[in-house]
């Protein structure tokens, strides 16, 4: 149940929706989550647009897309970090239209420490997370709504 946030000046993505669309999308199709209410409820993605004259490197120039991925620990193990990354720089670049900025866009990956992934006003574990989710599949399965 990632949370994406991607800031970058404004004006650079003409669909701000589709891309945090896109951004939460691919986190949880490689996180390989199952295909539930409650993970997509609470996989979501906030693109922040900041003033252009807020963003510089040593140089001052301000082209750059800064992407931070919080998963739950131990979500995304090695191969699922380096798709994480690769996919979200290339989805970054479509959406500005402009294939440079992969070179310019930083992903960081960080990971909540046990018990700090807060959900419906709990602070969850991962054994919590996984319990909640098992849950619905099993409410899913008899036809209940879920959570």
């Amino acid at each position: 149940m990632p949370m994406i946030d991607a800031y970058a000046a404004a004006g650079t993505f003409a669909d701000k929706h589709q891309l945090a669309v896109d951004l939460a999308t691919a986190v949880m199709r490689i996180e390989g989550v199952p295909d539930i209410p409650m993970f997509r409820r609470n996989t979501a993605a906030f693109v922040h647009e900041l003033a252009p004259d807020s963003i510089a490197n040593v140089d001052g120039e301000r082209t750059y897309v800064r992407v931070q991925v919080l998963t739950n620990s131990g979500a995304l193990d090695r191969d699922k970090q380096l798709a994480v990354v690769r996919q979200l720089t290339d989805i970054i670049a479509t959406a500005a239209s402009d294939p440079t900025i992969a070179d310019r866009t930083w992903v960081l990956l960080t990971e909540a420490p046990e018990g700090g992934w807060g959900l419906w006003g709990h602070a969850h574990t991962n054994v919590e997370l996984v319990a909640a989710a098992r849950a619905e599949i099993a409410a899913l399965s008899n036809g209940g709504a879920g959570s």
